[in-house]
């Protein structure tokens, strides 16, 4: 397997993240998610993800009864701006339960419908 090399003195950022090995808790995630109803596109549920410096488009793979994979999506490859994600956050609904968890906006929806139904 491909190793990731540092750029610039900046660790790579993982794309893929086993849930069974990671510290947040998906269920709630996905459970809060799944009650919405607006956040799944495709067989994926997306939502934000904000911190002190960044704000991160993330994606829940489920099937099975149970999470497949965690992903940090790369926004720019599904037409997503920086400025979509600032928005969502601004005037979107948080994770009731979870702080800095945020719903997806009706136009980042709109945008990964028409790009991953179409594929």
């Amino acid at each position: 397997m491909a190793k990731a090399k540092q750029v610039y003195g900046v660790e790579p950022v993982p794309r893929y993240i086993m849930s069974d090995k990671s510290t947040p808790n998906y269920e709630l995630i996905l459970e809060e998610l799944h009650n919405h109803g607006k956040s799944q596109v495709g067989s994926s549920y997306f939502y934000i993800k904000k911190s002190d410096d960044w704000c991160s488009l993330c994606r829940i793979l489920y099937g099975g009864g149970k999470i497949f994979f965690h992903e940090v999506v790369d926004h720019d490859k599904h037409g997503i701006s920086e400025a979509d994600i600032d928005q969502a956050v601004m005037h979107g609904t948080a994770l009731t339960t979870l702080p800095d968890h945020y719903f997806i906006s009706p136009h980042i929806e709109m945008k990964l419908h028409t790009l991953i139904d179409h594929k």
